[in-house]
């Protein structure tokens, strides 16, 4: 069975985070990917402290495992999380959208293990020197909030540039995904939209359905004008966003009032008037399964692709056979 010091690390099984995506990422999610052995995330995006602790419980009534808890460092009622995330004594915090300086102290000191994204190798010694646990090198293909960067080439530069480890984000969604992560320096991975239609993913259907029907070419990235990039499925309210974004210095307003709650409709099962977070791997997203059946296919996949020599694995995609399926 694969398992890396990061695992021992953090005290899960598989090294294998679920991504804080907001609106998405609660107990029952979070709660089901521990359980199967991996790291579930409750994201706690713009909710307050009471939101968060209740999701925290319910997820211990679910699971005695280890868990993370994303915390949105934009979100105005940050200052509270933080201190929840130390009063709940929960073990690992994944930070995004900012710098974490500001609660690196306090929460190394209550024994949290903190673990930035980061979208450069400027952001990830940053978040090394000030005492990261670890990163997550998350590349331009994944869903919600995105970098310039690809995970192919912002990978290995991360793992070359910090000696603490990096989990690989981005464009994973099977074991080949894994494989090609660890051969490009990570010790583990962090997948959004491969979770999107497991069985525990409590996102309306019709979300589930677009993920699964969506091809290679069908995300969209919104917000590059505004400073805040957006990746999503193309669908009505995308479209309309992307030609208003054509004159911001008119469609400012509009544009803001637009995003308001477009992730919270889409969640909801409004597909044509929501914004649908999704990354550019939903294209090999074919099946709803339950958590615990992803990440024993995920690894699986992985385990045998990295028993394989570089021969072997040429052998096998000449014949389009799939190693470990």
């Amino acid at each position: 069975m694969l398992k890396t010091p990061l695992c021992d690390l953090l005290g899960i099984e598989k090294p294998v985070f679920q991504g804080g995506m907001a609106w998405i990422a609660d107990a029952s999610l979070a709660s089901a990917v521990s359980e199967a052995g991996g790291l579930g995330i409750i994201a706690a995006m713009n909710a307050d402290a009471n939101w968060l602790r209740d999701q925290i419980h319910e997820l211990r009534a679910r699971t005695d495992k280890p868990f993370g808890v994303n915390v949105m460092l934009m979100s105005p009622f940050a200052d509270e999380v933080a201190q929840v995330v130390i009063d709940e004594r929960v073990p690992v915090v994944v930070t995004g959208a900012g710098n974490p300086a500001k609660y690196m102290k306090a929460w190394n000191e209550a024994g949290i293990k903190v673990i930035p994204v980061v979208a450069s190798v400027a952001l990830a010694r940053l978040a090394a020197r000030r005492g990261a646990t670890a990163v997550v090198a998350e590349g331009t293909e994944s869903g919600g909030h995105v970098g310039e960067l690809t995970t192919m080439a912002l990978l290995p530069s991360v793992t070359d540039a910090v000696s603490i480890p990096v989990i690989g984000a981005g464009g994973i969604a099977d074991g080949r995904g894994i494989a090609a992560a660890f051969a490009l320096g990570a010790e583990g991975v962090q997948m959004g939209t491969r979770f999107l239609t497991v069985d525990e993913c409590t996102v309306a259907d019709a979300y589930k359905e677009k993920i699964l029907s969506a091809k290679d070419s069908d995300t969209i990235v919104t917000g590059r004008g505004s400073g805040h990039p957006v990746r999503c499925l193309k669908n009505k309210f995308a479209r309309s966003v992307k030609k208003l974004e054509g004159d911001l210095a008119k469609n400012g307003d509009e544009l803001e009032r637009m995003y308001v709650g477009s992730l919270r409709r889409a969640v909801e099962g409004d597909v044509d008037n929501g914004t649908i977070m999704s990354g550019q791997i939903a294209a090999v997203v074919h099946e709803r399964k339950s958590a615990k059946e992803v990440i024993s296919e995920l690894m699986s996949e992985a385990e045998a692709l990295g028993g394989c020599t570089l021969q072997q694995m040429a052998d096998a995609n000449a014949e389009r056979r799939r190693l470990g399926l």
